[in-house]
């Protein structure tokens, strides 16, 4: 590049240790989807289309990963 600034990397593949890492941990989420949803539980499985949220009390979801704006871990854990 003519200002020796480099691109940064379209992808990082770091989304499926980090996922691990939530399943391991059991670790509560909040998962916001593009419809302006929210939900809250422990991921328990993913694979590269969806991720299957367990919640407590309630069914649990599977949700496909295009439909997510993000995945954040609740507060206070």
């Amino acid at each position: 590049m003519a200002n020796g600034k480099s691109k940064a990397p379209a992808q990082t593949f770091l989304e499926p240790q980090y996922l691990r890492e939530l399943i391991e941990g059991r670790r509560r989420v909040v998962v916001k989807t593009t419809a302006n949803e929210e939900y809250e539980g422990v991921i328990e499985y993913y694979d590269a289309r969806f991720i299957r949220l367990t919640r407590e009390g309630k069914p649990n979801l599977f949700l496909f990963k295009h439909d997510l704006k993000y995945i954040a871990e609740e507060a206070g854990q």
